[in-house]
């Protein structure tokens, strides 16, 4: 029986097919990976169809996702692959982030964050949950790299500092992310009609939190120029386009920042008064702009906010006819323990 994974078996059959489109003339095709992980249904399946052309409704996504790109260099010169992946469920499936960035891809990863602006109360835990766990598979995996390969693994500690400019002077004050990374607020279309100081504190805190991590951030909607510049950016990632050097801070418009552009003097402090941030007990600023950041927007409970783990009892998913043999299966396997169980134990008199 072959051993190889259907991923091993896929990526054969893209690698055979290319030779066999580019006559076998032994050329390097560039492939990179992007990964998509942000909040439940906030609009990760529609910004990768917008990025590949493909004009098709989008569909809910059931736990992890994987499909691909393909960008001629030029004229008669073979195409670069992108490996898109999407993480489906929010926050309820974080073992899975495991399954795509291994030792094998980590060097041409990159990771895009798409959050929903229009649920300010979720924003930071789904955003605190996905970067944590995405964060410690990756400096694991780092460190496991150098133990067969030590310069590789410099390079990534390295080139995690190649957007921030050398004499910039937040340099010693953040941390950049292991894998680049991008940070999208979708849905502005809604997040546009909030209070004007709901709206100042839910930017600055995602532009303090995107400059930390030395990652780009912008806000999308549905409006097409501003899914163009999501698609320049994502196709920078996937195919090494030329990035963009457009900034744009203003609170009233759509922020779109390139990692590296910004600075805490122009973001400034978190937006609390100087005796009310005394009364916060914070070790690190990370701290201290969660602490602010859920003064304004509290999370919600664990009981009211806890997501289905199981998709099967997604009701986003739900097929009634389907879903009613499921009940009918369920019920007789009850009844067949309780008949079980109830011989078992007579069986002791």
């Amino acid at each position: 029986m072959p051993s190889d994974t259907l991923w091993e078996i896929a990526k054969a059959e893209v690698e055979k097919k290319e030779i066999s489109e580019n006559g076998g003339d032994g050329i390097e095709v560039c492939e990179k990976s992007v990964f998509f992980i942000g909040s439940k249904n906030g609009g990760k399946t529609t910004i990768i169809l917008r990025c590949l052309d493909r004009d098709e409704p989008p569909k809910p996504t059931l736990a992890l996702e994987y499909t691909y790109g393909r960008r001629a260099k030029g004229h008669n010169t073979p195409k670069d692959i992108a490996h898109f992946w999407e993480l489906g469920g929010g926050t309820s499936l974080l073992d899975l982030i495991s399954i795509p960035i291994t030792n094998e891809t980590l060097r041409t990863f990159s990771l895009v964050l798409v959050l929903d602006l229009s649920k300010p109360n979720d924003l930071w835990p789904t955003m605190e949950s996905l970067l944590q766990v995405t964060k410690t598979h990756v400096d694991k995996l780092i460190v496991k790299l150098g133990k067969t390969n030590a310069k590789a693994a410099s390079e990534m500690r390295q080139k995690k500092w190649s957007n921030m400019q050398k004499d910039h002077p937040d340099r010693e004050l953040i941390d950049p992310f292991p894998i680049p990374l991008v940070i999208i607020g979708s849905k502005y279309d809604i997040f546009q009609d909030f209070d004007s100081e709901k709206r100042k504190i839910i930017c600055k805190t995602l532009r303090f939190v995107s400059h930390y991590y030395g990652a780009s951030l912008m806000f999308a909607s549905k409006s097409e120029a501003l899914l163009l510049k999501i698609r320049g950016v994502i196709n920078q990632l996937a195919f090494g386009i030329d990035k963009s050097k457009s900034i744009s801070v203003d609170q009233n418009k759509p922020l779109f920042i390139s990692a590296g552009l910004d600075s805490l003097s122009q973001i400034g402090s978190p937006p609390l008064s100087e005796n009310d941030i005394g009364k916060l007990h914070a070790q690190t600023p990370m701290e201290l702009w969660k602490k602010v950041y859920e003064k304004v927007f509290p999370p919600k409970s664990a009981s009211t906010s806890k997501e289905t783990r199981d998709p099967a009892r997604d009701p986003q998913y739900a097929e009634s006819e389907v879903d009613e043999m499921r009940a009918q299966k369920d019920q007789g396997t009850l009844l067949s323990e309780m008949y079980l169980g109830k011989n078992i134990h007579n069986s002791h008199y």
